[in-house]
């Protein structure tokens, strides 16, 4: 593999975030990884925070109050993706939802940047919004909890 193809995939992996990449060309093949074999990875940004998540009262990059299931029964809006968590579409606009705000199905959410890609989070359900659980440009993990959304109020 040429060298100057690694050192793309190495200023790749620091623009990024990602914490490990492996590409093969035919019969060759190259691992790059932030971190020695054998150490601990829990303390980057796309660590293995979701397997602590469940055990811990509320994930780390939460925002909202502790209580995930008491005080926020309601339809549980999840990342689809690994990412970072933009609340606006640009810096110094508004954010798309605020608690308490009524949303429609379809409805735009949020955005969720992932490889440098601008992905859009939609509504799949109408409603109020009773929480939002992280505050933004913090990175998220695949199924971790963003937002609450109270059904019974969306008619």
């Amino acid at each position: 593999m040429d060298i100057r193809k690694v050192k793309k995939l190495i200023e790749l992996l620091d623009e990024s975030g990602i914490a490990e990449i492996e590409i093969t060309e035919g019969e060759e093949s190259v691992r790059i990884s932030r971190y020695a074999p054998g150490a601990s990875v829990t303390a980057a940004p796309v660590a293995a925070a979701p397997v602590a998540a469940p055990a811990a009262p509320a994930p780390a990059p939460a925002a909202a109050p502790v209580p995930e299931v008491a005080e926020d029964d309601g339809f549980e809006v999840t990342a689809p993706m690994v990412g970072t968590f933009y609340a606006a579409s640009s810096p110094g606009a508004a954010p798309y939802i605020q608690v308490g705000d009524r949303i429609n199905e379809g409805d735009t959410l949020c955005i969720i940047e992932a490889m440098k890609m601008m992905n859009q989070i939609e509504a799949d359900v109408s409603g109020v919004v009773k929480s939002i659980r992280i505050q933004n440009g913090e990175p998220v993990e695949f199924g971790q909890v963003l937002f609450v959304i109270d059904q019974r109020q969306g008619d």
